[in-house]
């Protein structure tokens, strides 16, 4: 473990701005330590000296008994720096800057946010913040935080369980751990890191998960600036699940004028979490209900969801949710549905969703039989129980059930609840002291399935291997680009650059009589869109067609006519988490129809069938509607050949394979550009 441990393992806390003056920020910490009953040395800092609530205080961190393992700072924006010096010179290896007014608030904020992080950093002193609420450790109580959740009336519960809650935004991580506690979560840490100047939320996820009793984490990020310590949290072994703001263009900015950072664009996050195994939450109710799922130590071996009910209606709406989240509702073997049909009634359902009835109140042992059933087909995964208005007695019969499967079987079991807390009050602490993650509908608890099967499902520990191609030292044009690809093993038209209306006509001719004809000239990439590409040009108009692509100054290409197939686009472009594949269903018409997906690059195997499969227009591959199936393999080989090409070729440039048009046998790029990014 890292210093960063000390942010919950701290035996000694000193608050540098602390008061005793009722309502002040710098009070709440101080109070909270005591009231909390922290066991460590707690050291108020105020220049004043004297007694802050019965606690000798001190007029700098210089002056008080050390060691100090961690430094809560809440003074002024211009009374940071120095704090951060007396912090350096007392040897504290961690601080909080709870204070505001750094890069949040501008250019000036920015400079005095550098500032203190360069002196911090030479130092050897570690800061988190600034511009955040502070952080909780439950096990030890280490109370560095001002949150007002706190200071409520009825004392929280400090009973510490297995979940680390890390927040940029530090009322919302504190306002999401509190719905958490009321819902019957116990978190063991909530960490909040405000404008993540020197430590990141990733970074200290990462650290959270080196804990042993750490079951999942949670998160609420505001940027994503390093994919590194996403492979590592994803490595940690522990169930992530990541809230990231700023998906739409406006909520970036909004982000940005948060925390002075700067957004990830959103669809490549999405493919690197994917990738990685994390979870995207789409709201905190979505990110809470990922961490009642982990907190069960069972993980599904697959996506195979079983749905039994006692309300034909929560089957219906739980086996929708299933396949829109991208699970399978396995259709059971034939020897347990003959099973369950010897013990449902006959006007309930043998199939998967299985519909016990409401015969379930009068004879409980159904329920039993069934699940134990359900539970020994090997084509169940996971098993989702979803009941209506039942009460108390009927949820502890029910609650008994599902356990003892669960602990036999071994397999997650999750349970949709939908009815009123009166008519069951305990049957939420029933349902979890047995371990059993319970949702008020059929689609939040399908959604938090999905969940566990996103941090359960096997990773490639081996990526594909590079060409080793050399980066272009410049823009490459179209007859250059894939002359390159065809070197790598890429398919491409038959063609060459002709010189003349004479050498025009004779490559159309070569080719089988009709051609196709660009104008090469440097720069320009969307040729279609000024007529600089002619489609169908026999050899009669061959010449006509040459001079009129000659005025656009460059040369001119002639190629085949390929015949018809599915046209997609391939491009690769750098971004701030690195190298970015997509895979887009339309050619010209790509950004129209918006179906595309992306990978971080270098792929693992499996990738680009993956991305293929992926696609909401995979049926056109597939055949629609009479046409002949496309060559999905050569696609596949295609997509990983790109990857491979440009596995060592350095950041800033775009590659644009526009269109590919994959066959009934084989694929191949009609139009390719390669672009580098210009110094801004």
């Amino acid at each position: 473990m890292s210093e960063l441990s000390l942010l919950w393992n701290a035996e000694s806390v000193a608050v540098i701005g602390a008061t005793e003056r009722e309502g002040a920020l710098g009070r709440k910490p101080v109070a909270y330590l005591q009231r909390y009953g922290y066991p460590g040395r707690i050291l108020p800092i105020n220049p004043k000296g004297g007694t802050i609530l019965g606690y000798q205080a001190y007029p700098s961190v210089l002056e008080a008994p050390g060691p100090i393992d961690l430094a809560f700072i809440v003074v002024s924006a211009d009374r940071v720096p120095a704090a951060v010096d007396d912090c350096v010179a007392a040897g504290i290896k961690v601080a909080i800057i709870a204070s505001s007014g750094f890069a949040e608030t501008g250019d000036e904020g920015a400079a005095l946010q550098a500032e203190t992080v360069a002196r911090a950093r030479a130092g050897g002193l570690r800061l988190i913040g600034p511009n955040c609420i502070g952080a909780v450790g439950f096990g030890n109580k280490v109370m560095a935080t001002f949150s007002p959740l706190f200071s409520a009336e009825a004392v929280v519960s400090l009973e510490p369980g297995g979940l680390g809650i890390v927040s940029q935004s530090g009322a919302l991580g504190f306002g999401a751990a509190s719905l958490g506690i009321e819902r019957g979560q116990r978190p063991g840490w909530v960490i909040t890191t405000g404008n993540d100047a020197d430590v990141s939320a990733l970074e200290v996820l990462a650290e959270l998960a080196s804990e042993p009793s750490c079951t999942g984490l949670l998160g609420y990020l505001e940027n994503v600036p390093d994919v590194s310590a996403l492979r590592s949290l994803a490595n940690s072994g522990k169930p992530v699940a990541l809230l990231k703001s700023g998906r739409s263009e406006e909520g970036g900015r909004a982000a940005a004028s948060h925390t002075g950072a700067l957004a990830t664009d959103d669809r490549v996050l999405d493919a690197a979490l994917r990738q990685f195994g994390i979870v995207r939450a789409g709201d905190i109710d979505e990110l809470l209900d990922a961490g009642d799922a982990f907190v069960s130590p069972r993980r599904p071996a697959g996506p195979r969801v079983a749905i039994v009910t006692t309300s034909g209606g929560s089957g219906i709406l739980a086996a929708d949710d299933v396949v829109a989240q991208g699970l399978e509702l396995t259709p059971l073997k034939d020897e347990t549905r003959a099973a369950l049909s010897e013990i449902i009634p006959s006007f309930g359902s043998a199939d998967n969703p299985v519909d016990i009835t409401a015969a379930v109140l009068s004879d409980p042992s159904l329920f039993d039989r069934s699940l134990e059933v359900i539970a020994a087909d090997e084509t169940v995964d996971m098993i989702i129980g979803c009941f209506c208005v039942m009460t108390d007695g009927d949820v502890d019969k029910a609650v008994r059930a599902l356990a003892k499967v669960a602990e036999k079987s071994g397999k997650p079991v999750l349970v949709s609840r939908t009815g009123a807390d009166f008519l069951a009050p305990n049957a939420r602490a029933t349902l979890r002291e047995a371990g059993l993650p319970d949702y008020p509908s059929p689609a939040r608890a399908v959604r938090a399935a999905a969940a566990l099967w996103q941090v359960s499902k096997p990773r490639a520990s081996e990526v594909l291997a590079g060409l080793g191609i050399e980066t272009p030292a410049a823009e490459l044009t179209e007859p250059e680009l894939k002359a390159l690809l065809a070197s790598a093993g890429l398919s491409v038209p038959v063609g060459r650059v002709v010189g003349s209306a004479s050498e025009a006509k004779a490559v159309v001719d070569e080719v089988g009589g009709t051609a196709v004809f660009k104008a090469v000239v440097p720069g320009l990439v969307h040729k279609t869109d000024v007529g600089a590409v002619k489609v169908g040009v026999s050899s009669a108009d061959a010449a006509a067609a040459f001079d009129e692509l000659s005025a656009f100054g460059g040369a001119v290409l002639v190629e085949e006519l390929v015949g018809e197939g599915v046209e997609l686009i391939i491009g690769v472009h750098t971004s701030d988490l690195g190298p970015v594949l997509t895979l887009g269903l339309g050619g010209i018409f790509t950004e129209a129809l918006d179906d595309a997906t992306s990978r971080l690059l270098p792929l693992a195997p499996g990738d680009a069938l993956a991305m293929v499969g992926e696609l909401r227009g995979k049926a056109l591959l597939d055949g629609a509607r009479g046409r002949a199936a496309a060559d999905v393999p050569s696609l596949v080989r295609t997509l990983e050949t790109v990857a491979a090409l440009v596995s060592g070729w350095e950041g800033g440039f775009e590659l644009d394979l526009n269109p590919v048009r994959v066959l009934s046998s084989g694929t191949k790029v009609l139009d390719a550009a390669h672009v580098i990014a210009k110094e801004a």
